[in-house]
């Protein structure tokens, strides 16, 4: 409960009428995005630098090549290894909306497989990105484009991972507190012994 009063203070969740006047606009997109402001970005409002690149970001990599599945499996498979309890809940929603089956998002709320080898191997390129500083190899890039994806779709998940960075980090330090609306998706990371074999 202190930690929770503590966070409250340092990173309160700022309205339309309370935010910094540079974020307003950027909360009535977000508003006009999800029909309602969701609370990471309430938290961001307090530096509308921050808040404006994310949104930027988020709407830029809506238009990449990568179909609406597939930006979910590369949100979700971030999420996911970021550990942040705000963003998987929300974006189970954003997967069952894009038509991701409930095998498949079950498979990246607990680290497993994808029943589509493509979407599988998205998932694993972004995950290698992530565990290695983007210090992957010939061969693991390779797997990448022979799973039938392109440079340009490879530089679109590091857009991906930018955003999620400021998202992830964003909520971890601030302890965003999940909104009624997503609820009933609440997840933790499970332990090693429980995630979905390969």
């Amino acid at each position: 409960m202190k930690d929770e009063m503590t966070q409250a203070v340092h990173f309160p969740l700022l309205e339309k009428d309370t935010a910094p006047q540079a974020s307003v606009e950027w909360l009535k997109k977000a508003e006009a995005n999800f029909g309602m402001i969701p609370n990471v970005e309430k938290v961001m409002a307090l530096s509308p630098q921050l808040l404006a690149g994310y949104t930027f970001m988020w709407d830029g990599f809506n238009t990449s090549s990568l179909d609406e599945q597939e930006r979910q499996v590369v949100y979700m498979t971030a999420n996911y290894e970021n550990e942040c309890n705000y963003c998987v809940p929300w974006h189970s929603i954003l997967a069952e909306q894009s038509g991701l089956t409930a095998t498949d998002i079950d498979a990246l709320r607990g680290g497993g497989k994808l029943s589509d080898p493509k979407q599988n191997a998205l998932g694993e390129f972004t995950r290698l990105l992530i565990a290695n500083r983007g210090k992957i190899s010939q061969m693991q890039l390779q797997a990448f484009f022979d799973a039938g994806y392109t440079s340009q779709q490879a530089l679109e998940v590091i857009l991906a991972l930018a955003v999620k960075l400021i998202s992830n980090y964003t909520n971890s330090i601030a302890g965003t507190p999940l909104d009624t609306n997503a609820r009933h998706k609440h997840w933790e990371k499970p332990l090693i012994a429980e995630r979905r074999a390969g």
